[in-house]
């Protein structure tokens, strides 16, 4: 079987093109043995012409998954409880559920046992996120404004009982809440109240 050959393949996600090249077979020839080994559960596509080898999906970790959500859905930044988790602000621990930001559309792609959630935000407040290793993330205080906001709106659910406000930077928050609506600032003050 061809498929050991498919090992060598050192990207966390590859192409039928790399296929082909990895292979040594035309392009339309790796483009049908990509369509075979996904119907064979081989690889698992994540979207149209990128793959995963299915045992590497199987153990990837947080940050390579934080990377195929950027790739599902370009642009887009890790955010929400996701990267409160991840910089350990929540004591929520979402397994095989990741949030992110993006500016286009909110939908849900769901990939072999694994949710990813896109949330659209406003151009405006598409900002304050940082590039980590081959992903994009929001900083600590974007990921609970970028939380908050899209609480008070109704269309996400925080929750603030989880949150240490304590490792939150408290200027930098008041800072960037300066462009957002009163409502989340005065949500923002009954917080620190606490």
């Amino acid at each position: 079987m061809r498929y050991q050959d498919l090992l060598k393949i050192k990207k966390l996600y590859f192409s039928a093109l790399d296929l082909a090249s990895c292979l040594g077979i035309g392009f339309d020839s790796a483009k049908v043995t990509c369509a075979r080994y996904t119907k064979a559960g081989f690889i698992v596509r994540i979207k149209r012409n990128f793959y995963i080898l299915r045992e590497r999906w199987d153990r990837l970790s947080s940050e390579e998954l934080f990377s195929v959500a950027n790739i599902l859905e370009v642009p887009s930044y890790i955010s929400f409880t996701t990267a409160l988790s991840y910089y350990e602000i929540s004591t929520q621990v979402q397994r095989d559920f990741i949030e992110s930001a993006c500016m286009r559309r909110t939908k849900s792609v769901s990939i072999a046992v694994r949710q990813f959630e896109f949330f659209k935000i406003k151009n405006l407040y598409y900002n304050s996120f940082v590039k980590k290793e081959n992903f994009f993330i929001a900083t600590p205080e974007k990921a609970f404004i970028d939380s908050l906001y899209l609480t008070v709106l109704g269309k996400y659910k925080l929750d603030t009982s989880a949150v240490d406000l304590d490792k939150l930077n408290k200027n930098k928050i008041e800072k960037m809440l300066k462009t957002y609506p009163a409502r989340i600032r005065k949500l923002m003050e009954s917080l620190w109240k606490r």
